[in-house]
């Protein structure tokens, strides 16, 4: 069998607070194969956050291991391996839709012929091929949201993460946004850790699972 595009072993991770340590996340383990999609539910304060820093690399536990297929996160590695969607959407708002879209790529090298033609086609499969010269004050919420999600699968990433995607949309909106983020995540085989405190969007995902009080477990 193939290693899992993302695997988390007995991570646990604390915070100082004054003269004390607080624990954030307990012993939580997850893997997710490719093209897995996997949702995770939480109140707030319960650590979906943290985990998510951890498993982008952005944050090193205490204790326990991460690995995207076998190998630990690191930084040269993140920008072609993970793509992040965010519940702010963190456009550049000086630049139109196509040009966001390519922020991605010039993370790596100078975006060429075939990187705009790979944003072209990622914003038509969002369904805005023909509002890639507006710029994101010019689009609405869930606008803004496509683009983001075309921005983080620019790299074809082999594992996408998502935080709250649709917490500023609509209900409407964000139901499409969900979506068109699982649609496009089958399509191309990308691992999908959705965190989201929308139970019938968790419900959309293979997996469900809950973290309460820092431990994850079935939700």
């Amino acid at each position: 069998m193939s290693e899992p595009v993302l695997s988390a072993r007995a991570l646990a991770k604390t915070y100082q607070s004054g003269d004390r340590r607080i624990g954030v996340l307990r012993d939580v383990s997850l893997e997710v194969a490719a093209g897995e999609s996997l949702s995770i539910r939480g109140e707030s304060g319960s650590g979906k956050s943290t985990l998510l820093n951890l498993l982008s690399g952005l944050d090193a536990p205490d204790t326990g291991a991460i690995t995207w297929e076998g190998a630990p996160p690191s930084t040269a590695r993140r920008a072609t391996y993970l793509g992040m969607v965010f519940q702010a959407f963190y456009l550049i708002p000086e630049l139109d839709a196509a040009e966001n879209v390519l922020m991605a790529a010039r993370m790596i090298r100078a975006p060429g012929r075939a990187e705009r033609a790979r944003a072209a086609d990622l914003l038509a499969r969002v369904g805005l091929a023909e509002r890639a010269a507006h710029l994101p004050a010019q689009l609405s919420g869930g606008e803004r949201q496509r683009v983001a999600v075309a921005r983080a699968l620019m790299n074809s990433p082999r594992l996408l993460l998502a935080d709250e995607p649709t917490g500023n949309l609509d209900e409407h909106t964000g139901d499409a946004v969900i979506e068109l983020l699982l649609a496009l995540c089958r399509e191309t085989a990308t691992a999908l850790v959705l965190v989201t405190h929308n139970a019938a969007h968790a419900q959309k995902t293979n997996r469900q699972l809950f973290l309460r009080e820092g431990v994850l477990s079935h939700a």
